[in-house]
């Protein structure tokens, strides 16, 4: 039979019992937290924001005649060219595997630096394993006489 002071000692000591309630109250409110913050979560769903697909290129006569214009490259993966008959926008991502690929003047070529895709000035595939010429996106002129480039409508060029 235990004593008084027998008594005061096991409830104040750790327990088997004890352990596995508090691993087992423990594992419950885990539970239910993941839920929660899951279901909070699922309340600020996530966004990407890209740039959008339709965007102004400046007016016509920003772009010289014979010229690439590389300004539009960083934000907008496009290079502006003016050749005598008008003007199109040539998309700046390799159809091999979608690197970006570099303009140089002084060999009048755009060069992928991944894989040595060799493409001319009007995209047309010269050399290297991309399967086939650079894509033009879509292009229009606004009432106020400014480019809309779209890169949601791509062109083919034959």
């Amino acid at each position: 039979m235990a004593t008084g002071s027998d008594a005061a000692v096991e409830e104040g000591s750790a327990t088997r019992r004890r352990f596995f309630s508090y691993v087992g109250w423990g594992s419950f409110a885990a539970f239910w937290g993941g839920c929660t913050l899951a279901s909070v979560r699922f309340l600020f769903p996530r966004i990407l924001y890209e740039p959008s697909l339709k965007f102004f290129a400046g007016k016509p006569e920003d772009y010289a005649v014979g010229d690439v214009s590389t300004r539009m490259k960083k934000e907008q993966r496009v290079w502006m060219i003016r050749n005598e008959e008008g003007i199109y926008a040539l998309i700046s991502i390799c159809t091999h595997l979608g690197c970006t690929p570099i303009w140089h003047p002084a060999e009048n070529r755009i060069k992928c630096p991944c894989h040595g895709s060799n493409f001319d000035k009007e995209g047309d595939l010269r050399e290297g394993p991309a399967p086939r010429p650079l894509e033009r996106a879509a292009i229009s002129l606004d009432l106020a006489g400014n480019i809309v480039v779209d890169k949601s409508q791509k062109l083919v060029i034959p």
